[in-house]
């Protein structure tokens, strides 16, 4: 057969479903070959993202997301989609075409490495030279996308390879299972967790990737052990659950960093450093067990003191197993940050100022999802209020991207979200430059006939930039917009555009675009200027306070 009629099949035994990106002169036979297969394809208006979709399919179903471009232009626009797969640790694999290898009459027009610049941001990249080559290499490519950790992988598709003929088969998928964690290793865990006398459970991405929240949930009900989360282990567990302490949404010093800092024990389920530290450790300090599928990644902030590897839920169910919770364990501060901790986060939620306040706004958006809805975050900083103020149900409900922290991959994230799950309400969270960024993904959704609401929050500005500029004492400066009608913006793609002018019709518009159906955009006017007050100077101010104030009490409670 033709190699792209072998190279379709091949992607089809690997149950691939959807196909996201733009096709140029190089891939055409590999899209002839596409017409009759059962795979579809999603033309978008730009590669990156085709990309962001493809990476966040993969995170969603736990199989590679696929995305295709041409050669040069095409494949370098790639490149920021496959950093955001590799480090946040999404299954994706990229197809982009390339010149004839064998012989070629256009000298260097377009012709860049691609192999090679995609080497440093992908776990696995090759350009195919043979059509006998093309199952072997699909195989491995998808093999390597989903291994843990998983990440990008990338092939590259000659013109003149593509159209050759080959009498190879495809290579059937094996099966493949996760090692089992070593028994003298959860020996050793068990010993160090019973020991403690404040341990404290840690949920990260891992644990989101996999399905592990069950297992994990009992581990917690069987303990007693309060728990809290990176910004993507968010929803892993039930954040309505009592001993949910928060997200470690802010480097350090918020209610709940103050909170960690009183552990001797972190049990740290699935976190790598990829994400921004959730806690700091030093020498002399509380220890930390490293549960996860690979070994720790070692740097000067984080030096776990036992390596539990392997399977994650395994491990867990393990430990559940084999923990006897010992009488000495004192949770008593927990307890008591909680009430803090809480009453922090809820401090504006019923705020009616406008331009709206980012708490009430988190409120108003958790009352009027559903709770297996699914919100996009791009990036900006008011990721960093949703991660605090908005408490997750289930596990993938609220993607953000705490690894690359990449503008312009909410929109995007929110369509593949949509194609996965359609039966649940989907909506993207941007701020307005993340959303300039693909907003002619638009056009996307609605050409897909998608159900999809998109929130843009806007401060006419690179708002994150400028709280750091004003918290760093530098003159505001260089960060200001001047943004479209978004309303007209919406319309002109035939999407529903709504401008928010009163803070109480923030839920009522999104019940009626979810009822309604159909693309929604909703213009949101945001008001930041007490991010450096609230986010840096009050929160160090108050909690530092709490925290000696309850030291004291507690001395007091047991002398008494």
């Amino acid at each position: 057969m033709k190699a792209s009629d072998l190279f379709v099949k091949a992607l089809e035994n690997e149950g691939v479903a959807y196909i996201f990106g733009i096709p140029g002169e190089e891939n055409l036979d590999l899209l002839d070959s596409l017409k009759g297969s059962s795979i579809k394809l999603i033309l978008t208006r730009h590669e990156q993202a085709a990309g962001f979709m493809a990476a966040t399919y993969g995170r969603l179903t736990g199989h590679a997301g696929v995305c295709l471009s041409t050669l040069g232009p095409g494949a370098t626009n790639l490149v920021t989609a496959a950093a955001y797969a590799n480090l946040g640790g999404m299954p994706m694999v990229m197809i982009t075409g390339q010149k004839p290898i064998k012989s070629s009459k256009q000298g260097l027009f377009q012709i860049i490495d691609v192999v090679g610049m995609m080497q440093p941001i992908t776990k696995y990249t090759c350009q195919i030279t043979t059509g006998n080559a093309i199952p072997s290499r699909i195989r491995e490519a998808f093999r390597m996308a989903k291994t843990e950790r998983p990440g990008a992988t990338h092939l590259e598709l000659p013109e003149d390879i593509a159209a050759e003929e080959t009498t190879q088969q495809v290579i059937e998928q094996t099966l493949h299972r996760r090692p089992l964690s070593e028994n003298k290793a959860v020996a050793q865990a068990i010993k160090m967790i019973e020991e403690a006398n404040r341990p404290l459970i840690l949920i990260g991405a891992a644990a989101n990737r996999k399905m592990a929240g069950k297992i994990i949930r009992e581990f917690i009900d069987k303990t007693g052990m309060p728990f809290f989360t990176t910004q993507m282990g968010k929803g892993v567990v039930d954040e309505r659950h009592p001993l949910y302490l928060g997200c470690a949404a802010l480097s350090d010093n918020d209610f709940l960093h103050c909170a960690i800092k009183q552990t001797d024990l972190i049990i740290n389920i699935g976190h790598d450093v990829v994400e921004k530290p959730p806690f700091f450790m030093e020498t002399g300090g509380f220890k930390v067990i490293h549960i996860n599928y690979t070994n720790a990644a070692v740097d000067q902030v984080y030096f776990p003191q036992a390596d539990v590897v392997g399977d994650i839920a395994n491990s867990i169910y393990q430990l559940t197993e084999s923990i006897t919770p010992p009488a000495h364990w004192d949770f008593a501060i927990f307890s008591k940050a909680k009430v803090y901790i809480d009453e922090n986060l809820s401090q504006g939620k019923d705020d009616e100022r406008f331009p709206v306040y980012p708490q009430r706004l988190v409120q108003d958006i958790r009352e009027a999802m559903p709770e297996r809805g699914i919100i996009a975050l791009d990036n900006g900083v008011y990721k960093i209020w949703f991660a605090r103020n908005y408490p997750a149900y289930h596990h993938n409900t609220v993607l953000l991207d705490n690894a690359l922290a990449t503008m312009g991959a909410g929109l995007p994230s929110a369509i593949a979200a949509k194609l996965v799950q359609p039966d649940h309400p989907v909506m993207a969270i941007c701020g307005d430059g993340g959303f300039m960024m693909n907003s002619q993904e638009i056009e996307t959704a609605v050409r897909l006939k998608l159900d999809l609401i998109v929130l843009i929050l806007n401060d006419n500005a690179f708002g994150m930039i400028k709280w750091k500029q004003a918290n760093m004492n530098f003159d505001d400066f260089g960060l200001d917009l001047q943004n479209p009608d978004f309303v007209l913006y919406a319309q002109s793609y035939g999407a529903y555009g709504h401008r928010i002018e009163a803070t109480s019709e923030i839920k009522p518009t999104i019940a009626q675009a979810i009822k309604q159906g159909g693309v929604h955009i909703i213009e949101v006017p945001m008001d930041y200027s007490e991010n450096d007050r609230i986010l840096n100077h009050e929160i160090k101010k108050q909690s530092r306070k709490v925290f000696l104030r309850l030291k004291a009490q507690l001395a007091t409670e047991r002398l008494s």
